[in-house]
């Protein structure tokens, strides 16, 4: 399961001390200018080192497209990257080599497969996100044509949440601090708060919100392939992630269904909803209005403290984690976050349109 996607496909390979993360698009539609430039930044926002709530690894993640562009366009081949990893420092790791590392995906993998690479999570490491980046980014440059948008933010930190819809803020402020949180006096409490928690040696969750401007109705399928289903799928494979909602989510379950409904009224050419409680998705299929979801992320696991855990053999230890973590992993997961929409979108667009045919 390295494939994400059903026309609109992502292969990712690699770990976070291999020689490089890669994958390879397929499904791109052909002759969509491919923006090497946008593509660089969507990777720079996802990158470590980028201030000093972030991990201080450096690495300047520069992509390489290797296949199916052609004189800055896509030619419907696959697009092959890499991204070579340049600032490893698996010395950090080896006192991990046989031990395992509590609510990480040591012990789960090591059963599963009997072998694993301990430098920095191999394979389950958030690194491998950068394959996830690039082919949101190819999937935004074809979704910017059709005047579909994807925003996303850091909507809480910890207890420090913002206490309003989107709609209450200018979503272009998202890109200004380094939380990545668009009401600006939110994002320093958010800020001081990861700062004092990395000083502890600890780490912090939070929420991301996502919001996807221009979607058209039709897309997503009635019962097993639910618009909102794929969707959820695509932020539950997140390093992280631990929660998915949709619409009004769980604030909507203490409300009457007379509270809950939206009516449906008519709108220059067509129809609309007088609210959109539904999220934009209703009975698994986009309706035209916005989509709006919501992500909750968990503490990281590797905090920089003293942790009991079991060895190889099974024997009590003690280890203190070594080297460059996020203290909190939501200001680089917000790209992320957009990427896996990005991805689902496209697919589904093409799902339909294949479907029509």
């Amino acid at each position: 399961m390295n494939t994400f996607g059903t026309i609109f496909r992502l292969t990712t390979f690699g770990e976070s001390h291999g020689e490089a993360i890669g994958g390879v698009v397929d499904g791109m539609p052909p002759g969509i200018d491919i923006d090497v430039a946008f593509i660089q930044q969507e990777l720079n926002r996802r990158r470590p080192g980028q201030s000093k709530i972030t991990t201080s690894r450096q690495e300047p993640d520069q992509v390489e497209l290797l296949s199916g562009v052609f004189e800055g366009k896509s030619t419907g081949c696959p697009i092959g990257f890499i991204v070579r990893n340049q600032n490893q420092h698996s010395q950090d790791y080896e006192n991990m080599r046989c031990l395992f590392r509590p609510s990480h995906a040591d012990y789960t993998y090591y059963n599963k497969y009997g072998i694993r690479d301990h430098r920095g999570g191999g394979r389950s490491s958030a690194r491998i996100t950068i394959s996830r980046c690039v082919g949101g980014a190819l999937a935004k440059l074809v979704l910017k044509q059709k005047g579909i948008s994807i925003q996303a933010y850091t909507s809480q930190v910890g207890n420090i949440a913002l206490d309003r819809d989107y709609h209450h803020y200018d979503l272009s402020l998202t890109e200004t601090n380094a939380v990545r949180c668009p009401d600006p006096e939110k994002a320093a409490e958010m800020e001081e708060l990861i700062s004092r928690i990395k000083t502890e040696g600890d780490t912090i969750g939070g929420v991301i919100t996502c919001v996807i401007k221009g979607c058209p109705a039709g897309l997503g399928e009635p019962e097993f392939g639910k618009l909102h289903a794929a969707l959820g799928a695509a932020m539950l494979s997140i390093n992280a992630v631990k929660g998915f909602e949709y619409g009004e989510g769980f604030d909507g379950v203490t409300a009457r269904g007379s509270e809950q409904n939206d009516i449906f009224v008519p709108s220059e050419g067509g129809i609309t909803t007088a609210t959109n409680h539904s999220g934009g998705i209703q009975g698994g299929i986009s309706n035209g209005q916005d989509i709006y979801f919501r992500v909750a992320f968990k503490p990281v696991a590797t905090i920089l403290q003293e942790q009991q855990t079991i060895d190889l053999e099974g024997n009590p230890t003690t280890f203190t984690a070594r080297g460059r973590h996020d203290p909190c992993v939501l200001p680089r997961a917000v790209p992320v976050v957009e990427a896996m929409a990005a991805m689902v979108i496209l697919d589904n667009i093409l799902l339909r349109n294949s479907a029509i045919l």
